[in-house]
């Protein structure tokens, strides 16, 4: 049994979109407008605002440097390319992460954004894991000697001016540990040293406001979205070539080019935050990749690749389902099938107003087709119970595969969709219900039952978060996060705000701040046609999106294919990965590291 959709996918897109309402300095609210990832869910953290401290910045950075260097040109560089007891926040790393290693993340905690600087180091830390177990912490908690327990240091520097510790440092200027420092205070460390230029081979100088759309890194061009121009990004000038590298290059749209991440000795520095307004092809990436040099200096050059056929259900058709089967098999390709074991239509918005209810044991044709799709190297996994929350538009029709399942959303009336909050009833107790209902209608349809889970739309509370890793041994999925649940690296014991939500998506293996080994997806799905201000996306897209993700070591290229869609669209995008040199393998083997 096959039915129309009013949208191709509705709300599966890559580029859904969604408001988020974040509270300014002045008290006022503004709808910050964010890219999401599949299923409306990659809602995107800002920066803080730079408007205030741009010229006390320049006067700050240069009183840091040597005399010799305050006067020097901005060069552009395009050529030079104490043992401490486990702390309650520290996190284990994600299967194959290199046992050996250990990454110390901190962060800062002051002013009215000190919100961003958990929201920031979460996502740090999360890429963290695939190299490493990490501890996370703010800045300002930071005790002296503290660095030596640990293999390595990430700090993110989102508050100008965050007092910090003199301890930190010092220990920083005196470990030959690999440290990598983002955007801020890099002007304290400069002044704490006398001869930070001879010891690292560049200066910080100051803030560069210019329109740099474009980095260039591993010879790969990668976005940098309008939205973070504003913030500025700290420039630096090499004075000793032989001691540092420009290892990834902004260029601006007058011709100029600013050094967007610099690396001299030990230490890297990133001119800005990398994880604010990040897209599909944005400098994230290379953050990633330079997060991975210090979790795990020896991190393999693996090149594989995923496919997951998605929303499969009651009502999707067995001929299709099984042409997929065996246009994969054909090309040694695994795959994963996320299933919906319970389809509802409750207001039979598909169905001439009459309500559907169908159980996956009662779609005869259905079960054979995902039974065939096993015997071709087919994973099943679980994809919510209904994917659809209740009788009511979630924000689309109330149907299974086009709503939110553990998340409240509506569409706003210029035509984005906004998450609202979890539903009324949500709690660990109503959402493993749910669960183990959807269990019971695999075991009725005669399949065991799945090991991972991806929750619809992508979107759930932390404590469904929580169950999820209760009952299943791995996600496979983008994360959303909600603030404040990590007070001080803590995560668990702090209270979500789900006012102040932020997504991410991984290129590669993870262990997340809920404890959650997370098999990533970063290459979205076919759309094609436009929705919700999100535009079509063709597999010409998607590899353009894989050829960005090249820059990170041991990525995992992964994307997904809605049965529906046209199958010469799957093709392309399978023999494109392939081309590119990428092996896909099941879900289950990157699940084990």
């Amino acid at each position: 049994m096959t039915r129309s959709r009013f949208k191709p996918s509705v709300v599966r897109s890559l580029f859904a979109s969604a408001a988020l309402v974040l509270t300014t300095a002045a008290g006022l609210t503004s709808p910050v407008y964010a890219q999401l990832a599949e299923h409306a869910d990659m809602s995107l953290l800002p920066a803080p605002p730079r408007s205030f401290v741009t010229a006390p910045t320049v006067k700050k950075v240069q009183a840091a440097l040597p005399t010799s260097i305050k006067t020097a040109s901005v060069q552009s560089n395009l050529s030079l390319i104490i043992n401490l007891g486990p702390p309650a926040n520290a996190f284990a790393g994600a299967p194959g992460a290199n046992a050996a290693q250990n990454t110390l993340v901190l962060y800062d905690s002051t002013g009215p954004y000190a919100w961003l600087g958990e929201a920031y180091a979460v996502m740090a830390a999360n890429l963290v894991s695939h190299g490493s177990k990490f501890t996370m912490h703010t800045a300002a908690s930071y005790t002296a000697g503290e660095l030596n327990s640990y293999t390595g240091l990430v700090y993110v520097g989102s508050t100008y001016d965050e007092p910090l510790p003199t301890a930190m440092l010092d220990d920083v200027l005196a470990t030959t540990k690999p440290v990598l420092w983002m955007n801020d205070n890099i002007w304290q460390l400069a002044a704490r040293s006398p001869n930070f230029g001879a010891q690292y081979g560049f200066t910080p100088m100051f803030f560069d406001f210019s329109n740099t759309l474009t980095v260039t890194y591993k010879s790969v061009a990668i976005q940098r979205n309008a939205l973070s121009v504003p913030s500025g990004l700290l420039q630096t000038t090499i004075v000793d070539s032989t001691k540092a590298t420009a290892v990834a290059v902004a260029a601006n749209d007058v011709g100029g080019t600013v050094n967007w991440a610099t690396k001299g000795a030990n230490l890297t520095y990133i001119g800005e935050i990398p994880f604010s307004y990040i897209g599909m092809n944005d400098r994230y990436l290379i953050a990633a990749d330079l997060i991975g040099k210090v979790s795990n200096p020896t991190m393999p050059a693996r090149k594989r690749a995923l496919v997951r056929i998605e929303d499969v259900n009651a009502t999707d058709d067995p001929v299709a389902l099984r042409a997929i089967a065996d246009y994969l098999s054909s090309k040694g390709v695994p795959f994963t099938v996320a299933v919906i074991p319970y389809y509802l239509d409750p207001k039979g918005f598909y169905n001439n107003g009459v309500p559907q209810a169908i159980h996956l044991s009662q779609a005869r044709n259905v079960v054979s087709a995902l039974k065939y799709m096993q015997s071709k190297g087919g994973t099943l996994l679980m994809h919510g119970y209904t994917h659809q929350y209740s009788n009511v538009a979630n924000p689309y029709s109330g149907v299974s595969a086009d709503d939110f399942e553990f998340f409240r959303s509506h569409i706003s009336a210029d035509n984005y969709v906004i998450y609202d909050a979890p539903p009324a009833e949500d709690s660990a107790s109503w959402t493993q219900g749910r669960i183990v209902k959807g269990l019971l209608d695999f075991a009725a349809a005669g399949f065991l039952a799945p090991t991972i889970f991806e929750p619809p739309h992508y979107a759930a509370s932390a404590a469904d978060y929580k169950v999820f890793n209760s009952m299943f041994a791995a996600r496979y999925d983008r994360g959303l996060y909600a603030s404040g649940w990590c007070p001080n690296g803590a995560c668990g014991t702090g209270t979500p705000d789900y006012t102040r939500i932020y997504g991410q998506f991984y290129p590669y293996l993870v262990r997340d701040i809920y404890g959650t080994v997370v098999i990533g997806e970063q290459l979205g799905n076919v759309e094609t046609d436009a929705f919700n201000h999100n535009p079509a996306r063709f597999p010409a897209d998607i590899l353009a999106s894989a050829n960005v993700n090249t820059v990170v070591q041991d990525s995992v290229q992964s994307f997904f294919f809605h049965p529906y869609v046209d199958i010469n669209y799957l093709k392309q995008i399978v023999e494109g990965l392939q081309g590119m040199g990428y092996t896909f393998v099941p879900a289950n083997t990157i699940k084990q590291g």
